[in-house]
């Protein structure tokens, strides 16, 4: 039993690993490139809905004008983004395709990137892919995929609680985001209503999320738990996703689960063996 137990954690490590170049960081400490990075659920907080972006046609549109009627989905990432930032956009995709509610009739979706350097054409080329991965073209009026001045994103990441800072890539140059993933419900006044932490998303929740949004209703924290992009190690020059805590405790909760489950059959075939040996004796004697 205990060689089984031993061979588990290794065994789960590897899973995760195998993914390209995602690696598992530090368990107990977080590195210094991530402090001021993360997300400060800000539940109720009225978004700036002043402030002025550049959509995916190059237009410039006040973020007022995907409210009023309709609640969102809100996601805070970049374009430019190596890996984390595509994987969060992809649960997201993935989730609302077994989501009844259509982009742009029940809801819309705004992303919005980080990063000022980036422009329109990045913008519509992450719109276009992410539109034909949904595989519904009829959806595109309900996808906003936004670009800003550093001014303006400040003011929105600030509101939401999206604490970010730049890192060096692999050129050395700062032209990299250290962030965690997450998207916001916001209600169609545009206040923020549900945090959901992490790439992949649950269609039952983020169904609910907009229901209650729509109605206005403020949903409640959830656990803090959270994945970054990314951590660079200029050593190794590679970057490793960190989902330490989320991996820990899955894996110990798993060998729990397995030394509790062989304790009891090892306990049941024990008392069964007693039982007919002393069974044995009675009828022999």
């Amino acid at each position: 039993m205990l060689l089984c137990l031993a061979a588990l954690t290794p065994s789960l490590m590897a899973q995760v690993s195998s993914y390209g170049d995602k690696q598992i960081g530090p368990v107990n400490s977080q590195p210094s490139v991530l402090k001021g990075v993360g997300i400060a659920q800000r539940l109720n907080e009225q978004l700036p809905l002043d402030l002025t972006f550049t959509d995916d046609s190059g237009k410039q549109v006040q973020l007022a004008s995907y409210f009023g009627k309709k609640p969102a989905i809100l996601a805070l990432v970049y374009y430019q983004c190596p890996m984390l930032c595509s994987e969060e956009l992809n649960g997201l995709t993935s989730a609302l395709q077994m989501v009844d509610e259509i982009p742009g009739r029940d809801f819309n979706i705004i992303i919005v990137s980080i990063d000022p350097s980036e422009g329109t054409d990045l913008a519509a080329a992450k719109k276009a892919s992410y539109l034909k991965r949904y595989g519904r073209p009829e959806t595109a009026d309900g996808w906003h995929f936004m670009t800003g001045t550093q001014p303006n994103i400040d003011a929105l990441t600030k509101a939401v609680g999206f604490g970010y800072v730049k890192v060096p890539g692999p050129d050395g140059k700062l032209n990299q985001f250290a962030h965690a993933s997450a998207i916001q419900i916001v209600t169609a006044q545009g206040k923020l209503a549900q945090y959901y932490m992490g790439v992949e998303y649950s269609p039952k929740d983020l169904r609910l999320g907009l229901v209650e949004a729509s109605n206005n209703h403020i949903g409640s924290r959830v656990d803090n738990i959270l994945t970054y992009c990314y951590h660079y190690d200029p050593q190794t020059n590679k970057h490793s996703l960190i989902i330490a805590r989320v991996l820990q405790l899955g894996g110990a909760m798993t060998v729990i689960l397995l030394g509790g489950f062989m304790w009891i059959m090892f306990r049941r075939d024990y008392r069964q063996a007693h039982d007919q040996l002393v069974s044995g004796t009675k009828v022999n004697g």
